[in-house]
């Protein structure tokens, strides 16, 4: 499937290893690339979707002077949204906790913004997906945190970790959007470009 994408050089533009399982899973070649210091910064202004899906496009952005004529690249970036709130990485296992105690017993928004380019196209969307913890004790998120620490994950966890195990109680949407990259929607983009 998709052989129609094998006149392009794929390249995923990404250090998270749950995004290389994911696109992998897709039967692609691809290499990865990453590039230092790109601003993962955001106007104030926006909200939501508008969030993941500005940020995933600096990030392309950033690529486009060295990118050659037959590449392919796949940005993406996933924000947990909360109360209003972006809950980014943590900075440390106390503020990995804080997230923990924060989307313990409510619902919230996993939102990854996914990029595709090449010298000729441009495409950006997003893929929305809600999940409900249960309520964690704070025996559930020192555990979480002590033996997992999660400050590489958005909101402090990974729903395919021990924590999604036991805390998550409802999914509505994609379970793998919430991993990190919306394998079927990214699968139906791929699949249309010519």
């Amino acid at each position: 499937m998709l052989d129609h994408l094998k006149k392009y050089r794929i390249v995923l533009a990404s250090n998270s290893p749950r995004r290389r399982e994911l696109l992998k899973g897709l039967g692609l070649d691809f290499e990865v690339r990453t590039l230092e210091g790109i601003d993962e910064s955001y106007p104030s202004s926006l909200k939501g979707e508008e969030i993941p899906m500005y940020i995933c496009g600096q990030k392309a952005k950033a690529y486009l002077p060295t990118m050659a004529d037959d590449e392919l690249i796949i940005t993406a970036d996933t924000i947990v949204y909360c109360d209003g709130e972006v809950l980014g990485k943590p900075f440390d296992d106390a503020d990995a906790a804080r997230m923990l105690r924060q989307l313990s017993g409510k619902a919230h928004q996993v939102i990854t913004g996914v990029s595709i380019i090449t010298k000729q196209i441009h495409r950006v969307f997003a893929t929305t997906s809600l999940v409900e913890f249960d309520n964690l004790s704070e025996d559930d998120i020192e555990y979480y945190v002590s033996h997992f620490h999660p400050t590489d994950k958005a909101g402090a966890y990974g729903i395919q970790e021990w924590i999604g195990y036991i805390g998550v109680v409802r999914l509505e949407g994609s379970f793998y959007n919430v991993m990190g990259l919306p394998v079927q929607r990214l699968y139906k983009e791929l699949a249309t470009i010519e």
